[in-house]
Formats: C-alpha cells, sequence, structure tokens
C-alpha cells in the first residue's frame, strides 16, 4: 500500500530538501550521540579516578587513626544505598547521585564493623561541562543542518528551475510552437561538462528540431501536391462541361467537382499548417450569421432546425466563422442522422446530429486528417479544418456524444469571444 504524499512534497525540491534534511538531522544525531557519549564517559572517569584516589587517602588515615578530610567519613549522610551496600560486602564502587541538589561522586570503601568509609566530590562542574556539551551540540546541529540545507537547496532549485523551462519547452512544442528549443547552458559551452538536464535538454531540441524539419517537409508536399493539381484539374473540369449530356457526364463531373474540393481542402490545411493565417475580425450578430450557414448549405427546415437561446455580438473573421460552422454542419449530415440542430446561447455555438456520435479517437485527441472509421465516408478533412480556422479566431472548438439516455449523436461546441456590444435574446 503506497501513502500518498502531500500536495507540498510532490515536487522534486520539495523531496531534495526532505532528503537533505533527514541526512542532516540523522548524521547531526550520531555524531552528537557519540561526542556525548565520549566526553561523558571521559569526565566521569576523570571524577572517578580522584575519588578513589581521596578514597585511598582517607582510608590510610583512617587505619592511622589520623582525622579525616572534609566531606569524608563514616557512614555519612547521604550516601546512595546501593554503595553502602556495596561497601557493607568489602567492595568499593563509585557513584553520582544528587545531594541537596548538587551533583556529587561518591566514593566508598569497606571499614570495621561492616561499615561504609566514604568520600564526597562535588560534580556540579563536570555536569556543567557536560550540559554545555550538549546544549553547544544542538546549536551547531541546527545552524549546520539550516546551512546545509540553504546550500542544498539553492543546488537542487537551480537543477529544478532548468528542468521546468525543458518542460515549458516541451509543452509549447506539444502546442504546436515547433521553433522552442532549450539551448540550456551547458550545452552551448563546450568547455562546460555537460550533466543529465543538459542531455536531456539537448535531446528534446534535437527531436524538435527533426520533427519541424519532418512535418516543414510534409506541409511543403501537400502545398506543392496541391497546387499542381490546380491546373490539371481546372482544364478537367473545363473538359467536363463540354461532354454531352447523360449518366456518365454526370458521374464525371461529379468526381470533378470532388476532386476540386479534396485539392482546395489540403490548400487550405497548409496555410493552416504554416500558423500565417490573419483576421480580418468585425462585429457579426452570431444569430444572423447562423442562419446564413444553414440557409448556404440547403438543409433549413426539416432536416437542420436553428435555435437562438439567447444572440450575441462577437468579433470574429465571418469568412473562417461561416467557413468552421459549414463544416461542422456537413459532418453532421453526412456522418449522423437528422434532426440536426444549431444553436446559438450566447458566444457559444453547438451543432448537434442524433447519429451514432463520433469515434473514440475523435473525442480524446481531436479529429485527424485522412482518418475516418465505423464506414464512414470522407477524408477527415472538414472537421481538422474546421479545429485549424477555430484556432486562428481565437476560439475553442470541443468535441462530445450526447448519452444515450438523452437521445445520442455527436455535440460539437464553439466558444467565441463575446464583443463588449450588446447582446440581443431571440426566440428559444
Amino acid at each position: 500500500m503506497r501513502v500518498a504524499l502531500p500536495g507540498w512534497a510532490g515536487t522534486l525540491a520539495a523531496k531534495a530538501a526532505l532528503f537533505i534534511t533527514g541526512m542532516c538531522c540523522a548524521l547531526a544525531a550520531l555524531l552528537g550521540v557519540l561526542v556525548h557519549v565520549s566526553v561523558t564517559h571521559q569526565t566521569v572517569d576523570q571524577a572517578r579516578d580522584r575519588a578513589l584516589s581521596r578514597l585511598v587517602e582517607a582510608t590510610a588515615a583512617y587505619e592511622a587513626g589520623d582525622a579525616l578530610r572534609p566531606r569524608t567519613g563514616i557512614d555519612p549522610e547521604g550516601l546512595p544505598t546501593e554503595l553502602r551496600a556495596l561497601a557493607a560486602a568489602g567492595e568499593r564502587g563509585t557513584m553520582v547521585a544528587d545531594q541537596d541538589g548538587v551533583p556529587t561522586m561518591w566514593a566508598a570503601g569497606p571499614a570495621d564493623g561492616g561499615r561504609a568509609l566514604a568520600v564526597a566530590l562535588d560534580y556540579s562542574q563536570s555536569a556543567r561541562t557536560i550540559e554545555g556539551l550538549d546544549r553547544a551540540i544542538l546549536w551547531s546541529s541546527g545552524l549546520a543542518i539550516g546551512a546545509t540545507l540553504l546550500v542544498g537547496a539553492f543546488a537542487v532549485t537551480r537543477v529544478t528551475r532548468r528542468l521546468h523551462a525543458t518542460a515549458q519547452v516541451a509543452r509549447r512544442i506539444s502546442a504546436g510552437d515547433l521553433d522552442a528549443r532549450v539551448d540550456d547552458v551547458r550545452t552551448q559551452d563546450p568547455s562546460r561538462p555537460p550533466d543529465e538536464v543538459a542531455a536531456v535538454a539537448a535531446a528534446l531540441d534535437t527531436m524538435a528540431a527533426s520533427l519541424q524539419r519532418k512535418l516543414l517537409s510534409e506541409q511543403r508536399f501537400t502545398a506543392d501536391v496541391a497546387h499542381e493539381l490546380r491546373t490539371p484539374l481546372t482544364g478537367l473540369h473545363a473538359a467536363a462541361e463540354l461532354l454531352p449530356p447523360g449518366r456518365p457526364t454526370e458521374l464525371v463531373r461529379d468526381r470533378v467537382a470532388a476532386l476540386r474540393t479534396l485539392t482546395e481542402d489540403l490548400l487550405e490545411i497548409s496555410r493552416l499548417d504554416t500558423g500565417k493565417e490573419r483576421l480580418e475580425a468585425d462585429t457579426e450578430p452570431l444569430g444572423a450569421l447562423a442562419e446564413r450557414v444553414v440557409r448556404a448549405s440547403g438543409t433549413v427546415g426539416a432536416d437542420t432546425e436553428i435555435v437562438i437561446v439567447r444572440d450575441a455580438l462577437v468579433d470574429t473573421d465571418r469568412r473562417r466563422l461561416e467557413r468552421v460552422l459549414g463544416n461542422l454542419v456537413a459532418n453532421a449530415h453526412r456522418h449522423g442522422r437528422t434532426p440536426v440542430t444549431l444553436a446559438v446561447d450566447g458566444p457559444v455555438v453547438s451543432v448537434r446530429d442524433h447519429g451514432d456520435g463520433y469515434p473514440e479517437y475523435l473525442v480524446e485527441h481531436g479529429p485527424q486528417r485522412f482518418r475516418t472509421e465505423g464506414g464512414a465516408t470522407g477524408h477527415g478533412l472538414g472537421l481538422t479544418i474546421a479545429l485549424g480556422q477555430a484556432e486562428v479566431l481565437g476560439a475553442r472548438l470541443t468535441f462530445a456524444n450526447v448519452p444515450q439516455r438523452e437521445g445520442g449523436g455527436a455535440l460539437a461546441t464553439l466558444t467565441l469571444a463575446e464583443s463588449r456590444g450588446l447582446a440581443t435574446n431571440g426566440p428559444a
């Protein structure tokens, strides 16, 4: 079972900071314990040696009948019980204990009559030394952890900043900006050794350059083929008009018209791929424009219903917007089932049919040229052009399927920017 990390721990910088802090704390704790134990043992041993030396002197004075020095005596008050029992058993020992709140080092040995001869030394100075050492260890560990964390965070931030820059360039490339490059400093300066981030940046730049070359080559090929086809198609169209009336002539003219439409679509896609299309924006009433599109399609009436929930003025390129809506309506009639509904609700226009809906790949990834599924006819260029023109308009075009409980069908939604002009209400 994996433990979910909080949101603030999701970045590389936060994880690195936590790792550095944890390692610093562990190292500081280990060193602090080692120093504390070593100094404490040394201090205690020194105090024990002094106490035992005093005990030897006191024992000699006691056996000689001389007067005992201060803080030396037989069974003195405050002598720890454990040490008294040890002396009564004929052994010598030492122990640190508090006497009236003062740390004291006791040393005791056997005396006649099962009593204990004990010596008490002031241990407060040694205790203060150990306490001061502990405080110094804590303060120095805190400062060391803080300094290490700052240095580590600075170093990691430099790496993560470069990684973020690389990710941002990758997103720009995904959005269609094939001129975007990382240009990491370590890849530009041969005197500086490259690191892993520089390797990733160089690989991304190489990939983007290769992708750009291939796409530009394909765009030029498509544009050249479509352009070269226009001249023979014009002659073929003129020749078809000279054929005598009849069913074969109608078939030839129909195929020539379809081929001319495909050629024009390819040229339009080539222009959209270049990203150099320019808007001729003007303020247009969206409801009236939608009605013109439906009338031009020749499906107004029972086949196509126009619903104006709320009319709106939009700043747009009329020709491009008519192209988008015309392609959506034509696609609904060609691949869906009637009735087709074109609804205007403010700056939002939706086109819905009652067919089987869009293919899953189209809903998830958008239209793809020359790809159709489910036995549908066409080249997949109509929706591709609609999406490209919508991007030129600065609008958002989305594709979805209506749930079966609501009647099913395909739903395309175009969201435009509403003009600052006053919107008008239309019939629902």
